[in-house]
């Protein structure tokens, strides 16, 4: 396996600071599809599924292949996530969905575990009610302490994955919509110390955070520090929005191309509390060798690094 390219312009302690890559596709398996096309794509770091994105049937995965993804992506260097399906909802009122949402999740560590990735990003859900009955919200987030405790509470070890809970951008019943309502969502798993946040920078401008202000991008972040402390943030999704602020449209642009801007990720690249965070685009066409995405983050972060110095 080659060595992991980086732009011209990078450094190792950049690239240490904040590694940059996007979600690319199994494929032909971990290590000759994934895995490759995140070194041709010059990626520092990368997010994959472990099984049908859109499915309950869970993966067990190929031991050898396990193996040999996890010892080529440490002799990389390459940091890895993984992304839960998108039928999870631990907030569902429909006890199937919640129970096969549990059981996903528990899969998901498990196998994040046997790859040597540091975290399952699972989407924080919605009660699914039109009625307006504020005790289907109240009785959503206590099926999301009764799912998750008991998950995070098998997790073992420094070393172990995190649980990322990524917050949505407002649509429907949600959960937890943008950086405000962590609070009440990591109250109700008592603040468990593997329980991190993957901020997802389109979600939480359709929920209304300032990322189009200046200073904005640098406010949201203090607030998530606040709330969660200085060490939770494990994962960014960097995606520009087709929308406006608050808006409550979880539609990804380019960046630079949407109503974010690159002012935004300059000073997310910047911040003291992403010393140490990776960045994973979910823009369109991000898995595209000629996408200028992964270029351009990278010389944003360069910025943002003589910036600071």
């Amino acid at each position: 396996m080659p060595a992991s390219p980086q732009s011209d312009t990078a450094t190792p302690d950049t690239a240490l600071r904040n590694p940059i890559g996007t979600h690319p596709t199994i494929g032909k398996g971990l290590v000759t599809g994934a895995l490759a096309s995140a070194v041709e794509l010059g990626c520092e770091t990368m997010q994959i599924f472990v099984g049908n994105p859109r499915g309950w049937a869970p993966s067990a995965g190929k031991p050898e292949e396990d193996a040999r993804f996890r010892a080529a992506t440490a002799e990389l260097g390459m940091r890895v996530f993984i992304h839960s399906p998108y039928l999870v909802n631990l907030g569902s009122p429909t006890p199937k969905t919640y129970e096969n949402s549990v059981r996903t999740v528990a899969h998901n560590l498990s196998r994040a575990a046997q790859l040597g990735a540091e975290g399952v990003v699972v989407h924080t859900g919605s009660f699914v009610d039109g009625t307006g009955d504020p005790q289907r919200f109240k009785d959503a987030m206590r099926q999301v302490r009764e799912g998750l405790l008991p998950i995070l509470e098998a997790i073992e070890g420094e070393d172990a994955p995190w649980l990322l809970l990524e917050p949505t951008a407002g649509q429907g019943r949600s959960l937890c919509a943008g950086v405000e309502d962590l609070t009440g969502y990591l109250q109700a798993l008592d603040h468990h110390p593997k329980a991190g946040i993957c901020l997802d920078t389109c979600h939480v401008f359709a929920a209304g955070a300032p990322l189009d202000e200046v200073g904005g991008a640098s406010a949201t972040l203090d607030r998530i520090v606040e709330i969660g402390g200085p060490d939770r943030l494990r994962l960014i999704h960097a995606n520009d929005s087709l929308d406006v602020r608050g808006a409550f449209k979880d539609r990804h642009a380019p960046i630079g191309q949407g109503h974010i801007g690159t002012g935004a990720f300059t000073e997310l690249l910047a911040h003291p509390a992403t010393e140490g965070v990776p960045f994973i685009l979910e823009t369109p066409g991000s898995r595209d060798l000629d996408n200028p995405d992964i270029p351009l983050l990278k010389s944003l972060r360069e910025s943002g690094h003589r910036a600071s110095d």
